[in-house]
């Protein structure tokens, strides 16, 4: 839900010549465990925010539109993209981030996520069945725990050759980290 990901993801897009493995982690969860708080929950960063991410992706030539909803709770996203087949997760990726950040969708809604699923030919009962299910609840958590293992704190976090590259405009040093080996 974090929309330096979105911004991330967006660029990512660019680099046609390198696999990224997307690992969804629940931002909330790490936090705890870090013991920080979001900007989202303090006034004054977060009209920075808004200020910077609308600056970064006018930038980037990236469509962009602070979500009038952020922030929202993210389980049911994070969990139904641990869910579904390799195929289907990154048209997913693009499909949600893109109803959150340049549609102003509501992603908290049932009804948004169902029609987004529709959308994508996903067995709607299928998928909310499959987020409620204990090994999937289990995997988000490993997730979320290997990534604060690793000294993750937020998103997006780049790990390359065991080396963390934290934010959006870090992307450009984990990209040089790969080309040098």
């Amino acid at each position: 839900i974090s929309p330096y990901a979105y911004i991330a993801h967006k660029k990512i897009l660019k680099n046609k010549n390198i696999v990224f493995n997307y690992k969804p982690i629940y931002l909330g969860g790490l936090h705890k465990l870090a013991g920080i708080y979001s900007p989202a929950f303090n006034e004054y960063k977060l009209r920075n925010n808004i200020n910077d991410c609308n600056l970064v992706s006018e930038k980037n030539n990236i469509e962009f539109k602070w979500n009038s909803n952020f922030p929202i709770n993210s389980l049911n996203i994070m969990r139904g993209y641990i869910c579904l087949s390799k195929d289907k997760q990154i048209e997913y990726l693009n499909c949600f981030f893109d109803a959150y950040w340049k549609e102003d969708r509501d992603l908290s809604n049932i009804e948004n996520i169902s029609k987004l699923l529709s959308k994508l030919n996903i067995d709607c009962e299928k998928f909310f069945i499959s987020i409620k299910e204990q090994s999937i609840k289990d995997k988000l958590i490993k997730l979320t725990t290997d990534a604060f293992e690793k000294e993750v704190f937020g998103t997006p976090t780049f790990i390359v050759n065991n080396k963390v590259f934290w934010g959006q405009d870090r992307l450009e040093y984990a990209l040089e980290e790969i080309n040098n080996n």
